[in-house]
């Protein structure tokens, strides 16, 4: 079995939606993008990764603003690949920026933090695991 390929810093690794009504926005975008859903299992609920027409691959996550997603802005939020999370989330304060959520692990994914920029932007940076 071949190595999986380790994402490149400054990458977009992923992108998701937090909502509080996560069924229904996965609804939506199945209608208007032509998106098929998966279910993923958070204990209690489901959250679903979001597949296009003819793909095998999820490009997108709708999740619920439940559990340890509840403090998550309710925005596509855009995931950027970063070598070492510790050092951006440092370099992020000293400019101005702010660490809205995290840092926290997201599986076998690796860890993530959101963060706010000076202008108001929010986006999150994740560290693949090692």
């Amino acid at each position: 079995m071949a190595k999986a390929r380790r994402p490149r810093p400054g990458a977009i690794a992923w992108v998701d939606l937090t909502v509080k009504d996560a069924a229904r926005l996965r609804d939506f975008y199945a209608a208007v993008a032509g998106w098929k859903s998966a279910e993923v299992p958070m204990g209690g609920y489901s959250d679903f990764s979001m597949v296009p027409p003819r793909a095998r691959k999820p490009v997108a996550g709708i999740c619920h603003a439940r559990g340890p997603n509840a403090r998550l802005p309710a925005q596509w939020l855009v995931y950027v690949t970063v070598p070492d999370l510790g050092a951006s989330l440092r370099r992020c304060r000293a400019l101005g920026g702010k660490v809205v959520d995290g840092p926290r692990g997201m599986g076998s994914y690796g860890r993530f933090a959101v963060i706010r920029d000076p202008a108001g932007a929010v986006a999150a940076l994740i560290e693949p695991p090692r």
